[in-house]
C-alpha cells in the first residue's frame, strides 16, 4: 500500500525539514516547497494533507488556500503558524482551512493527532467523491437501460395496437365482403379520407388517427342487423332506429381500447351534421372533431357513389354536386372544396385503388 502523501509550504528551511521529519517518522510520504506558488504548481489528487505556512514571500497561506479552493481539489490544509490571532483563525474558517498547527511543536501527541485527523478527512471525502460518482454512474446506466425498456414496451405497445385495430378491420371488412354493395367500402373511405388529410396537411399523429378512424367507423354494424338496407325500398321507422344505432355501438365496442379514444369518438360521430341535425347526438359542427368532418366527408361519397340495392349509384359529378349544395349544413365547406380538388386531380379509378 502506498504512503499517504503530505504537502508542506514553509520559506524557513529549518522548520519545514523539521516538520518533514516528524512527518516522515511518523510514516508519511513528504513533499516539500518553499513558497504557496510552488504548493500550486505541483498539487494534485495524490495528496491528502496541505500545510501551509501563513507568512511566506510570492504568496502567502491565504492566498494559496484560496487558490487551491479554485482548483476544487477536497484536500484539508491545516496552517502552521507560530502568529496565531483572531484575524487570521477568522480568515482561515472563511476559506476552508481544516485546522491550526503551532509552531514550535510542542506536543507531538497533538500534532500527530491534528494529521490524522486530516488524513481521515481526505480518506471520506475520496470515498464519498467516489461513492457519488458510482452512484452517477448506476443512475446513468439504470437511466440508459429503462430508456431501452421503455422503447421495447413503446414498440411493443404500438405493435399490439395496431395487431387490435387490424384484427377490427378485418372483422369490419369481412361483414362488408359479405354484401355485394358494401364490399370494398371501408377500404375506398379509408383512402379518400387519407387523400383529404394529405392535402389538408394534418400531422403524422393526426393522419394515423384519421386512417385508422376510417379503418373501424362502420365496427358498430358488426352486432346489429343491418339486412334491411340490403333489400329495395325505404326503411320503416324501426328499421332506420336500428341502422342509426351504429355509430353509438361501434363507440362502445371502441372505448375499452384507451388507445382508440379519440378513434371511439370520430366513430360515433360520423353519421353528425353541421347544422345539428345528424345523430346520434345532435352536435353542432363547432363541436365536431376536424377529423370526423373529414371522415363524414369521405363516407357520404362513398355512399353516393356506390350502387346499392335501394338506389342508384350518383356519378363523380353528381355526387361532387351533392357535397356543394350540402356545405355548410351537412358538410365542412372547406374539406368539401379540399376534396373536390383533389376529385378533379385524379380519376375516381385511381382514388379507389389507393392504399
Amino acid at each position: 500500500m502506498s504512503q499517504t502523501k503530505i504537502l508542506i509550504a514553509d520559506d524557513d528551511d529549518l522548520v519545514r525539514d523539521a516538520v518533514a521529519k516528524i512527518l516522515e517518522i511518523l510514516g508519511y510520504q513528504v513533499v516539500s516547497v518553499v513558497d504557496g506558488k510552488q504548493a500550486i504548481d505541483i498539487i494534485d489528487e495524490t495528496f491528502s494533507v496541505v500545510i501551509l505556512d501563513i507568512n511566506m514571500p510570492v504568496m502567502d497561506g491565504f492566498a494559496t488556500l484560496a487558490a487551491l479552493n479554485k482548483k476544487k481539489i477536497d484536500i484539508p490544509v491545516l496552517f502552521f503558524t507560530g502568529a496565531a490571532s483572531m484575524e487570521y483563525a477568522a480568515r482561515a474558517v472563511n476559506l476552508g482551512a481544516y485546522d491550526f498547527l503551532t509552531k514550535p511543536i510542542s506536543d507531538l501527541d497533538i500534532f500527530s493527532a491534528k494529521i490524522k485527523r486530516a488524513v481521515e478527512k481526505r480518506t471520506f471525502l475520496m470515498m464519498s467523491k467516489a461513492y457519488h460518482e458510482d452512484l452517477e454512474f448506476e443512475v446513468k446506466k439504470k437511466t440508459e437501460e429503462l430508456r431501452e425498456k421503455n422503447i421495447l414496451l413503446d414498440n411493443y405497445g404500438r405493435q399490439l395496437e395496431e395487431s387490435t385495430l387490424n384484427t377490427i378491420a378485418t372483422l369490419q371488412v369481412a361483414l362488408e365482403e359479405k354484401d355485394q354493395y358494401t364490399a370494398g367500402h371501408t377500404r375506398r373511405v379509408t383512402s379518400y379520407g387519407k387523400i383529404i388529410g394529405k392535402a389538408m396537411g394534418l400531422n403524422n399523429d393526426d393522419l394515423r388517427t384519421l386512417i385508422w378512424a376510417c379503418q373501424v367507423h362502420d365496427i358498430g354494424k358488426l352486432v346489429i342487423d343491418v339486412s334491411c338496407i340490403q333489400r329495395p325500398g325505404p326503411l320503416t321507422p324501426e328499421e332506420w332506429n336500428r341502422v342509426t344505432k351504429h355509430p353509438e355501438i361501434g363507440c362502445n365496442i371502441l372505448k375499452p381500447l384507451v388507445f382508440l379514444e379519440r378513434e371511439a369518438l370520430i366513430v360515433r360521430h360520423h353519421h353528425e351534421r353541421l347544422d345539428g341535425k345528424g345523430y346520434p347526438d345532435g352536435l353542432l359542427g363547432d363541436q365536431l372533431d376536424i377529423l370526423t368532418k373529414i371522415v363524414t366527408v369521405a363516407d357520404s361519397y362513398d355512399a353516393m357513389t356506390s350502387m346499392r340495392s335501394y338506389k342508384k349509384n350518383k356519378s363523380m359529378e353528381e355526387a361532387v354536386t351533392e357535397l356543394q349544395d350540402c356545405s355548410g349544413t351537412q358538410f365542412d365547406p372547406g374539406i368539401v372544396e379540399i376534396f373536390v380538388k383533389q376529385l378533379k386531380r385524379h380519376s375516381v379509378g385511381k382514388l379507389k385503388a389507393a392504399g
